[in-house]
């Protein structure tokens, strides 16, 4: 089993940062990637960024490039940060951390809301 816990969401102005961590704990040897995701009421799930094991960054959303970053390694860190710069309103969501298993098994964190007012 693997545990992950999200911190660092809270309320900001428009151009405003944050940055979230995701402290993950338990079986962590067997995580093969990790990313982070968001989620709105009545909106799917998505993926923001990602990292696999090997280091290599995967599905960066295009809304958020060039705003925001994941540091991590997987190999060496239990704690992975997802850096947000000039945040939007539109950025609004809860924020969940994901891994996954050489198996495909996920694993979630229970999220962080982020909310940016205008």
């Amino acid at each position: 089993q693997v545990q992950l816990v999200e911190s660092g969401g809270g309320l900001v102005q428009a151009g405003g940062s944050l940055t979230l961590s995701c402290a993950a704990s338990g079986n962590i040897l067997s995580i093969n990637s990790m990313g982070w995701y968001r989620e709105v009421p009545g909106q799917q799930r998505e993926l923001i960024v990602g990292i696999t094991r090997k280091g290599d960054r995967t599905g960066f959303l295009d809304s958020v490039k060039g705003r925001f970053s994941m540091s991590g390694d997987i190999m060496k860190n239990t704690t992975n940060y997802l850096y947000m710069n000039n945040l939007k309103p539109e950025d609004t969501a809860v924020y969940i951390c994901g891994a996954y298993n050489a198996a495909g098994h996920s694993y979630w964190g229970r999220g962080t809301q982020v909310t940016v007012s205008s």
